[in-house]
C-alpha cells in the first residue's frame, strides 16, 4: 500500500502523448498527472494474468482514446488498479482527481467482484454444438447484472477496454487462464460491446478469443483470407469510394460505409450455416443510406449497374420485413477484384430501428428473446455512446449516463455463484423463494458477504447472499402484514398459497373429527366415506371433509345420511332444496290488446311484483314476461322489435314467485347456518342453493320463493346484517 499523504507527481504528457493527442490542455494534465500517479503506485507488479499492471493501464487507456472517451475515462483508466495499492482510496481519489475519476475507478473494482462468477461460468462451458439452456439464462443475466451493478456506464467501457487488452497479452502469453479467459469474453464481454455499439473492441475481442480456444481455425481462415487487415480496409475504401461517386453521378444523397468481415464473423458462418470458406459471400461488405425507400430501390440498381450481381444472393427485407420488423436490402455482388461483397442499403429511419430498435442488430445475431424493458434499456445506453460527442457539459453526460444505468432489478449471487434477479428492495426471504418455495417456507435468517443480517434487509447488486433455513416450519405470517418483508409477487404469493393449504388442512381436519363423531354416535362404523362423499356430491373423501368443516354440510343432513331414509327426521335441514311452489303461468299479469294466450315468467330475470315488466311473444311457448331490465329481452327487442308487448301486474298477482340471490362473506364455520336461519324465519322457500370459497371468501347462491319485491327486499337487509356477510343482493 502507498502511504504518503498525496499520491505521486505528474508524468509528462510526453510520456502518454497518444493518449491525449485529442484532448484540451486541461484534460491533458488530469490524464497526466493519473498516468504519474500510475507509474509509481504499480511500479513493477503483475496482475494475475502475468501482465505488468502499467502496460496493462496503458494499453486499455489505449482503447479508450481510440473510442474518444472523456479526460475522466482515460484518467480512471490508467488508474484502474489503484484500490489495490491505496488505503481510503475514494476519499484520494477524488481529492487528487476529482469526485468523478474516483467514482470511475471503485466502479471498476465494484464490477471486477463478478470475475469469479463469470470465471467459473466459462470453465463449466458445454462442448461445441451443444446447447445448454439453463446456462444461457445464466449468461443473459450476468450480462445485465454487469450493466446494474454500475452507476456511470464509462465503468462498462473501461472494462470492455481491459480485457481487449487482456486478451492481447494472452495470445502471447502461455496462462492458465488463457482459455477461461476466452470464453468469458465470447460469453460476457463481446455480446456486451455489440448491444452497446462498441464496434472496435468487439471485433478484436472476438478475433482474439478465437485465436486463444481455436489456433488452428484462426490460422485456416486468416490465410483463406490471403490479404492483411489493413489490405482488406483499403479494399474497402477503395470500394466506399466508387460507390459513392456512383451514387452521387445518379442524384442520390447517399452515405457509404465499410469494414472488412472479421475472422471471428466468418468462422461463426461458417459453422452455423455449414459453409465452406469459398461459399462466405459477405468477408466484405458496405453500408448504404439514403434519404427514401425509393432511394432505397434506386441505389440497388446503381450498385448493380456498378457490380455484377451474384444469382440467390438477394433479399428484400423491405417489401418483406424480418419478423422482428428489421427492413433492409440486401444484395452480394462481385467486387473490383472479382471477389464477393455484400451490400446493405437503407434510410435512416431503418438504420435506427435496426441499431436501436426491436430489431436491433445484436437480437438477430444473438437470437436474444429478453424482456422488453431490458432491451429498451440497452438501446438507451447506445444512444449515449452515440451522442457523446453531443453532450456540451461532462457533467451533463454524467448524469445522463447514470440514469442509463439505473435499473429496477437487483442481481443476486448464490453461494455456488449462481446469479439470480430479483425486483429492487428484494430481501434474503424473496431470496429465498425464487430458489425454492421450501426454502422460502422454512427461511429464518441470511448472511449476506458473510455477515448475519435480518430478514428485511433490501439487497444490493452483487451481493452473496447464503440462506439459513430451519429443519421444519413454515413463513410467518409477519412477512404478509408487516410492511418491508416481501418485495417479489412469487415470494407474495408463494406465502399466500402456504397460508391458504394450511387453512384447508385444518378444515379438513376438523370435518374428519366430525364425521368421525357422527359416525360413531350414531353407530354406523361400516359407512363407505367414499359412497357417503358422493352422496353429497363431492369428487372426494377430502372435499367432503372441506365442506363439513366449512359447514357447508351441516351436522343434520350429516346424521340423516347416516341413519339412511327410514330414520330420516321430519323436517329437512334448512338448506335443503324443496320443490317449487311458484305458479308455472304468469297469472296475474295483463297484455294490453293481448288476452287468454299461454304466459309464463321468463327464468333469466325472474319478475316478481312490482317489478317493471314487459311481454315478449315467443315460438310455441307463448309470452314469457321479463323485468324491463333484463339484457336477454333487451336483446330479443333488439331482433324483434314487433313482439314486445306492454305489459303490467293486475289485481290477481299474487301468490309465490322465483327470484335469485347473491350474497358474498367472509368465510367462517356457521355462516351457511346463519344465512339458512334468516330465510327460515322469514318463511322463505329455498329451492336452490349454491356455495364454494376461495381465499377465505365465500359464495352463496340462492334461489327462493317470496310474495313480492318488499318481503325479498327485506329478506336481503336481514342477511346484511349476518356476521361477515359483505353484501347480498338479487341477481
Amino acid at each position: 500500500m502507498v502511504s504518503p499523504a498525496t499520491l505521486p507527481a505528474a508524468a509528462t504528457t510526453g510520456d502518454i502523448g497518444a493518449l491525449v493527442a485529442d484532448l484540451d490542455p486541461a484534460d491533458r494534465e488530469l490524464v497526466g498527472r493519473a498516468a504519474g500517479a500510475a507509474r509509481t503506485l504499480y511500479g513493477d507488479t503483475q496482475l494475475g494474468t502475468g501482465e505488468a499492471a502499467w502496460e496493462h493501464a496503458l494499453g486499455l487507456t489505449g482503447n479508450l482514446a481510440m473510442l474518444r472517451a472523456d479526460a475522466a475515462t482515460r484518467a480512471a483508466g490508467l488508474l484502474f488498479a489503484a484500490p489495490n495499492h491505496l488505503r481510503d482510496a475514494r476519499e484520494r481519489l477524488a481529492r487528487e482527481f476529482g469526485p468523478t475519476v474516483g467514482s470511475l475507478v471503485l466502479g471498476i473494482s465494484t464490477v471486477n467482484k463478478l470475475r469469479v462468477v463469470t470465471r467459473s461460468l466459462a470453465t463449466d462451458a458445454p462442448a461445441p454444438g451443444v446447447r445448454d439452456p439453463d446456462r444461457r439464462t445464466q449468461v443473459e443475466t450476468l450480462r445485465k447484472m454487469l450493466l446494474a451493478m454500475v452507476e456511470d456506464i464509462r465503468v462498462v467501457l473501461i472494462r470492455l477496454a481491459s480485457r481487449t487488452q487482456t486478451l492481447r497479452f494472452l495470445t502471447k502469453a502461455d496462462s492458465p487462464q488463457r482459455e477461461a479467459l476466452a470464453r468469458e469474453t465470447l460469453d460476457i464481454y463481446a455480446p456486451l460491446a455489440n448491444r452497446l455499439g462498441v464496434w472496435q473492441l468487439k471485433w478484436e475481442m472476438e478475433d482474439l478469443s478465437l485465436r486463444i480456444l481455436e489456433p488452428a481455425t484462426y490460422t485456416r481462415i486468416a490465410k483463406a483470407l490471403d490479404e492483411r487487415r489493413l489490405s482488406r480496409e483499403a479494399f474497402i475504401a477503395d470500394a466506399t469510394a466508387a460507390l459513392a461517386a456512383a451514387l452521387s453521378a445518379a442524384g442520390l444523397d447517399a452515405e457509404v460505409t465499410g469494414r472488412p468481415k472479421h475472422i471471428y464473423s466468418i468462422h461463426n458462418k461458417m459453422r452455423q450455416k455449414h459453409l465452406a470458406f469459398e461459399q462466405v459471400n459477405d468477408i466484405r461488405g458496405l453500408r448504404v443510406l439514403v434519404p427514401t425507400v425509393e432511394d432505397c430501390y434506386t441505389a440497388l440498381g446503381v450498385v448493380h449497374d456498378l457490380w455484377k450481381p451474384i444469382a440467390a444472393e438477394f433479399d428484400d427485407y423491405i417489401a418483406r420485413p424480418k419478423p422482428n420488423g428489421y427492413r433492409s436490402l440486401h444484395t452480394a455482388v462481385t467486387g473490383p477484384d472479382g471477389r464477393p461483397l455484400e451490400v446493405q442499403i437503407r434510410t435512416p429511419e431503418m438504420h435506427q430501428a435496426a441499431e436501436l430498435g426491436v430489431a436491433a442488430h445484436w437480437r438477430y445475431k444473438e437470437g436474444s428473446s429478453g424482456p422488453a424493458e431490458a432491451d429498451g434499456r440497452i438501446a438507451w445506453l447506445r444512444e449515449m455512446l452515440a451522442w457523446r460527442d453531443e453532450v456540451v457539459a461532462g457533467s451533463d453526460w454524467q448524469e445522463a449516463s447514470k440514469q442509463a444505468a439505473r435499473d429496477d432489478t437487483v442481481y443476486i449471487l448464490t453461494p455456488q455463484g449462481r446469479v439470480v434477479d430479483l425486483p429492487k428492495g428484494a430481501t434474503p426471504i424473496d431470496f429465498a423463494y425464487a430458489l425454492h418455495s421450501d426454502i422460502g417456507h422454512r427461511c429464518r435468517g441470511a448472511k449476506v458477504d458473510g455477515a448475519m443480517v435480518p430478514l428485511d434487509f433490501q439487497l444490493q447488486n452483487g451481493q452473496r447472499v447464503e440462506i439459513i433455513t430451519t429443519k421444519a416450519g413454515g413463513p410467518s405470517r409477519d412477512w404478509l402484514t408487516q410492511p418491508g418483508f416481501l418485495a417479489s409477487h412469487r415470494a407474495r404469493s408463494k406465502v399466500r398459497q402456504y397460508f391458504v393449504a394450511e387453512e384447508r388442512a385444518r378444515t379438513v381436519a376438523a370435518g374428519r373429527a366430525t364425521v368421525e363423531r357422527e359416525i360413531q354416535r350414531e353407530g354406523a362404523g361400516r359407512v363407505g366415506l367414499e359412497e357417503l362423499a358422493r352422496s353429497f356430491g363431492c369428487a372426494d373423501t377430502e372435499e367432503f371433509f372441506a365442506a363439513v368443516g366449512r359447514e357447508t354440510i351441516g351436522a343434520k343432513a350429516l346424521q340423516q345420511a347416516l341413519r339412511g331414509p327410514a330414520e330420516a327426521p321430519a323436517e329437512a335441514p334448512a338448506v335443503v332444496p324443496r320443490k317449487s311452489q311458484a305458479a308455472g303461468p304468469a297469472e296475474g299479469v295483463l297484455f294490453v290488446g293481448v288476452d287468454r294466450l299461454m304466459t309464463q315468467l321468463a327464468g333469466c330475470c325472474k319478475p316478481l311484483p312490482p317489478d317493471p315488466i314487459t311481454g315478449f311473444v315467443t315460438r310455441g311457448k307463448g309470452i314469457s314476461v321479463h323485468r324491463q331490465d333484463c339484457r336477454s329481452l333487451a336483446q330479443l327487442v333488439h331482433r324483434h322489435p314487433e313482439r314486445a308487448i306492454e305489459a303490467e301486474w293486475g289485481a290477481r298477482a299474487t301468490g309465490v314467485y322465483s327470484a335469485d340471490i347473491h350474497v358474498e362473506a367472509h368465510d367462517r364455520q356457521g355462516l351457511l347456518r346463519d344465512v339458512s336461519d334468516v330465510l327460515s324465519r322469514e318463511r322463505i322457500n329455498v329451492t336452490a342453493v349454491n356455495t364454494q370459497s376461495r381465499q377465505h371468501v365465500a359464495q352463496m347462491a340462492f334461489t327462493v320463493e317470496v310474495t313480492d319485491l318488499d318481503q325479498l327486499h327485506r329478506t336481503l337487509q336481514l342477511i346484511r346484517e349476518v356476521r361477515g356477510v359483505i353484501t347480498a343482493r338479487r341477481r
